[in-house]
């Protein structure tokens, strides 16, 4: 039987940033902490195998996925000591006191800097990687590993985007094309490719703070007199943190380190280690949420909702992503968009939501005009990531003309300027990738309604 992921989100009640969540499974919390620039989106599948033994709890980490990003201080990026607190402060509005925790890369960088600093808030550590940079490494690392990351308005950066997503898994750093550089095991896994890129335009230019503080971050394991919970540090054959295994030195009572063949091995003996070492008699996690927004969990899946519970449900167009709601309403994504699931009755699931809201009426858009076979191009994610661009023209040529492709006199529309800045072809561009060929059966049903109400 499959474990069900949730997502929620949570507001600091200190600072007010929103944090997004995953949780999935039972028993004692597991904080789980991504690696950069990726969001928690990537433990999906290790957390519907873990949470047989655990509640993972899954946080975006600041800037990444659907959290709010650190603010700056005195006009400077946050460091890792600030993104180590800011999980104590999650910690702190879930009500947890203490829990096992597991990191991956620059997961593990977040996590072994917050038990330094509250060594009290953890059971133990399981790790995967753990950078020791050399003074050469971190001069060819520079700022070339964190380049500025902005949209352009014919969406070159795409371009640089997919190559450097994919080129990551052929050398590390992903510009070092020495022959020494290679890695073992490159792929061109166009779903893992695809959900990097999606990560990566959800932090935009974000990612180079929570990225950099890594980078930036002292790699001292605690003294071997420290009193820290345990910590287990492997890596696999094919990891480019392999070699740091044996770079790590002295480290504290209960601290061990060693590496391992496979990633399924790395992920066995984690799971292992954090069993042997966890307090079985917590086995109560509370889930804490917003009020005003969240997922709702129904039978195929997951809808993203914001507003007032008891307002009106306003549903969006095809191919695009709920707005803001005003007061009295309710917005959501609609299935197979922005941050819903997809789901196979398209009637049915929108009389679920409206119930499970208490919406007092159901406010449907008119689809818009056009050939849904052409409104919708494909955008599966292909080997040489053209699905973007074909996105992000599509973003550009609907300012122009309506349908976007009857590129004529008889077919212009008035210009608007603003829809051709950079971040709003960006957006827009986002709610397509995202939608897919859902897109295409939103709008038929909407046509299958024969003119449904505005």
């Amino acid at each position: 039987m499959t474990v069900a992921i949730t997502r929620h989100m949570l507001t600091i009640p200190k600072t007010g940033r929103r944090v997004h969540y995953r949780c999935c499974g039972n028993g004692p919390a597991l904080l789980m902490i991504h690696q950069s620039p990726r969001s928690s989106a990537e433990y999906e599948a290790l957390m519907r195998q873990w949470g047989e033994h655990f509640t993972c709890i899954v946080p975006d980490t600041p800037g990444f996925g659907q959290s709010d990003p650190l603010p700056q201080v005195n006009g400077d990026d946050p460091e890792i000591n600030d993104f180590a607190d800011a999980l104590c402060e999650f910690l702190d509005a879930m009500g947890i006191a203490r829990c096992p925790a597991y990191g991956f890369h620059s997961g593990g960088i977040i996590l072994v800097t917050a038990v330094k600093r509250h060594p009290e808030r953890f059971e133990c550590l399981a790790i995967g990687g753990y950078g020791i940079w050399t003074d050469e490494e971190m001069q060819i690392f520079g700022e070339r590993y964190l380049p500025e990351f902005h949209p352009s308005g014919f969406g070159e950066h795409l371009a640089w985007l997919w190559n450097r997503i994919l080129e990551q898994s052929w050398v590390f750093p992903w510009f070092d094309t020495r022959e020494k550089a290679r890695l073992p095991g490159p792929h061109t896994k166009l779903a893992k490719i695809n959900q990097s890129v999606l990560d990566m335009l959800n932090a935009g230019n974000h990612y180079r703070a929570g990225y950099g503080a890594v980078l930036r971050a002292p790699r001292d394991i605690p003294d071997t007199n420290a009193k820290v919970p345990p910590c287990l540090i492997t890596a696999y054959d094919g990891d480019p943190l392999q070699e740091h295994i044996d770079r790590l030195g002295d480290m504290p009572d209960g601290w061990s380190a060693k590496k391992v063949k496979t990633e399924a091995d790395h992920e066995s003996v984690s799971l292992a280690f954090l069993i042997e070492q966890y307090d079985a008699s917590a086995t109560t996690v509370r889930l804490v949420e917003d009020t005003n927004q969240g997922w709702l969990a129904l039978k195929e899946g997951l809808i993203h909702w914001k507003g007032e519970r008891g307002g009106k449900l306003i549903l969006h167009a095809p191919a695009s992503e709920m707005r803001e709601p005003g007061p009295g309403e309710i917005t959501i994504d609609l299935p197979g968009h922005g941050q819903s699931d997809q789901f196979s009755d398209l009637e049915s699931v929108i009389e679920a939501i409206a119930t499970a809201l208490d919406a007092t009426e159901v406010i449907w858009p008119n689809p818009p005009a056009g050939d849904p076979a052409l409104l919708y191009p494909d955008l599966e994610p292909d080997r040489f990531g053209q699905y973007l661009q074909r996105a992000w023209a599509v973003a550009r040529a609907e300012v122009f003309f309506e349908p976007w492709y009857e590129v004529n006199d008889l077919h212009t529309i008035p210009i608007d300027s603003a829809k051709l800045a950079p971040h709003s072809l960006q957006s827009r561009t986002n709610a397509r990738l995202r939608a897919g060929s859902n897109a295409r059966r939103w709008h038929e049903f909407l046509l299958s309604r024969n003119g449904a109400p505005t």
